[in-house]
């Protein structure tokens, strides 16, 4: 695959940076991308994927535009109130950059489905908002051997880790939190409140993981630290880093997974 003149010069600034250069560029070309979630992280993730020219982009939310998620939701207008998220992300995206290939669905992920959404792509960014679906997303990534890239965010914190629990020495997402949680049973961000800046830190620190990913030998961007976590503080502003093992007993990746 060559880059259009054009395309070069959308693209110079990623180009002349020796981490990326035009083998990285088209790499990031021929990828694809899976967001599930298209809120507050997803929004922002998206953005950043789009403008880095990912070339095929999978977006799936089954939700709608609310006026209240205008505070952090950076992709949609008040014209999209009541719209479907998916259908507004793929017109925001049409409107950005429409050389770009994208996907859409607005079907609720569950364990049964989230196989065939993610069947292809070389990676996932997950920045859905409850555990269940959480976990069903890693489970597949799992065994499709798809690497993962979960994010989430609340009131004034917020945290990113890199999953490629299919390979035998790094955890996966279930690793990270365990059985407990298979439940729809998170607290909203509706109850507990949310900066908004907040997840757009989380979003994009999400995109640039994801990049890093894609570049992995493809480039010397660097290392998509896989097993690690990368905690966010925004009311101190920091972030420290916290590296997840491998749990033996894991259902999802472990010796006992089935």
């Amino acid at each position: 695959m060559s880059l259009s003149p054009a395309r070069l010069d959308r693209f110079a600034r990623h180009i002349v940076l020796p981490e990326v250069g035009g083998a990285g560029q088209v790499q990031l070309a021929e990828a694809r991308v899976a967001i599930m979630g298209l809120g507050g992280i997803g929004s922002p993730a998206l953005q950043y994927l789009a403008a880095a020219g990912i070339g095929r982009l999978t977006l799936i939310d089954d939700d709608v535009v609310d006026v209240s998620n205008l505070q952090r939701q950076t992709i949609f207008t008040t014209r999209d109130v009541g719209y479907g998220k998916a259908v507004s992300a793929r017109r925001w995206l049409a409107n950005f950059d429409d050389t770009l290939m994208v996907d859409v669905s607005d079907t609720r992920i569950t364990a049964g489905n989230v196989a065939g959404m993610i069947a292809g792509c070389d990676l996932v960014l997950d920045g859905t908002d409850n555990f269940a679906t959480r976990l069903a997303v890693s489970d597949a990534c799992v065994a499709a051997g798809i690497p993962l890239l979960s994010a989430a965010v609340g009131r004034f914190q917020g945290q990113v880790g890199a999953f490629a629990g299919h390979r035998p020495d790094e955890a996966c997402y279930r690793c990270f939190v365990g059985d407990a949680f298979d439940a729809e049973d998170c607290d909203t961000c509706a109850d507990d409140g949310m900066l908004g800046a907040m997840a757009g830190w989380a979003g994009s620190l999400a995109a640039l993981q994801a990049i890093k990913a894609l570049l992995q030998g493809r480039s010397s961007l660097g290392d998509p630290g896989w097993g690690r976590l990368h905690i966010m503080d925004g009311l101190q502003p920091g972030l420290r880093t916290i590296r997840i093992a491998k749990d033996a007993m894991c259902k999802g990746c472990g010796s006992v997974a089935v």
